[in-house]
């Protein structure tokens, strides 16, 4: 499928795990494509062709991207027909939303965009983000009434991300009707799943409730695993027999929930809404409070076995990825269990196949730690883990397996 006027030159900011894929995609459908980064050495990874982060595909997509000469990265924007604005949206302390970084995003185009452009916002955002963004164009000058402005947000999932670029539905929500509809033509190009128009509040919203719909359910998984744990229950087998109900369908537990979307968003509608929203607020604490009760269990196993064999056990971490089969460390619990085991002076190994490098420690072997491990916490669920829990338990080691690898 190839492209035509007036979208053939697209400029993405930011090159991260939504940007560099979404950019890469574009040039390989047609389109002339500058990807902006601010940090040097993702331009300079991308532009030789090579990528900074672990997504299935992506290299072949970046890699043929360059090669062709339809994507390039450059430090800062230049003029374009579309403008898709995809940094991230971290949020203060006390859960505050910051969007800092899209109104950075957003003047630094400014010089650029010109009558007819299409302005684009594929950050998860609170609501009215898009709204502020149009405020922002307007306050550097420009005629808003000339531009189509609007959100679609991102709703693919990591280890699958050059699929659902493709496939999944997108909800477009734009400032006004028309935008809406330019940006709805825009998407129609090379989305292959249903394009849905709405406006850019209701877009908005929509993305923060998917992935609060999902914390809400995760945190039933979550709670029903220390009942369990309690009750001397195996949480595994009553989920299972559980959801054999034709309307019953139960996530699987695990260390907490990480992740820039999950363990982010519904503090956004949190923040905004507090009066409202005391389910969302609590399933978010119950799957942070999850974490705690992890390094509790792993903290209590550690001095059982130090009361019945008067050494120091070797505690061995099994993941570090907020998900399994990723390289993506983003609000991972599993890295807040680590780390709060490392401050407390454990003698701890890290496992974690699908990266090479963590701030400077030494990476161990599953197998082998395994084998020298006194403790093996199962805090990710990885593919290679698959038989070590039970490995484990053969050689008479303490296992907490947390997600039931």
């Amino acid at each position: 499928m190839q492209s035509n006027a007036p979208f053939q030159k697209i400029c993405v900011l930011g090159l991260g795990y939504i940007g560099l894929p979404t950019a890469a995609l574009l040039a390989n459908r047609g389109f002339d494509v500058l990807g902006v980064d601010v940090l040097p050495h993702v331009v300079n990874t991308i532009n030789s062709g090579q990528i900074h982060i672990v997504e299935p595909g992506l290299d072949t997509f970046v890699k043929s991207a360059i090669m062709s000469g339809k994507l390039r990265a450059a430090l800062s924007p230049e003029e374009a027909d579309v403008f898709i604005i995809a940094v991230p949206t971290p949020f203060h302390e006390g859960f505050i939303p910051n969007v800092d970084y899209v109104v950075s995003a957003t003047k630094s185009i400014a010089p650029f965009v010109k009558k007819g452009n299409v302005v684009l916002l594929e950050s998860t955002s609170p609501v009215g983000t898009t709204e502020l963004m149009a405020k922002t164009l307007k306050d550097e000058g420009k005629d808003i009434e000339d531009l189509f402005i609007a959100h679609c947000p991102e709703r693919v999932l990591p280890g699958q991300v050059m699929r659902e670029l493709i496939q999944n539905d997108r909800v477009v929500g734009g400032v006004n009707s028309k935008s809406t509809e330019m940006v709805k033509s825009f998407y129609e190009k090379f989305v292959e799943g249903e394009v849905i128009g709405t406006d850019a509040r209701t877009a908005e919203l929509c993305k923060l409730v998917e992935n609060a719909s999902r914390d809400v359910n995760i945190a039933f998984a979550n709670e029903l695993s220390m009942i369990c744990d309690q009750a001397n229950i195996n949480v595994w087998e009553l989920i299972t027999l559980a959801n054999r109900h034709p309307r019953v369908n139960i996530l699987r537990p695990g260390s907490g929930v990480g992740g820039h979307c999950i363990a982010v968003d519904p503090w956004f509608i949190v923040s905004a809404f507090p009066e409202y929203s005391k389910v969302i607020k609590t399933a978010r604490q119950v799957n942070d409070y999850k974490t705690l009760w992890v390094i509790e269990k792993i903290k209590y196993a550690a001095l059982q076995f130090n009361n019945q064999n008067n050494k120091v056990p070797i505690i061995a971490c099994f993941g570090l990825a907020f998900k399994p089969d990723i390289d993506d460390l983003r609000e991972s619990p599993a890295i807040e269990i680590y780390h709060q085991l490392k401050k407390e002076s454990f003698n701890l190994m890290i496992v974690e196949p699908n990266i090479l490098n963590f701030a400077g420690e030494h990476l161990e072997d599953p197998e082998l730690a395994v084998q020298n491990a006194d403790i093996c916490c199962f805090l990710v669920s990885h593919k290679e883990f698959k038989g070590l829990p039970q490995k484990a338990i053969d050689l008479n080691k303490i296992v907490i397996n947390v997600t039931g690898v």
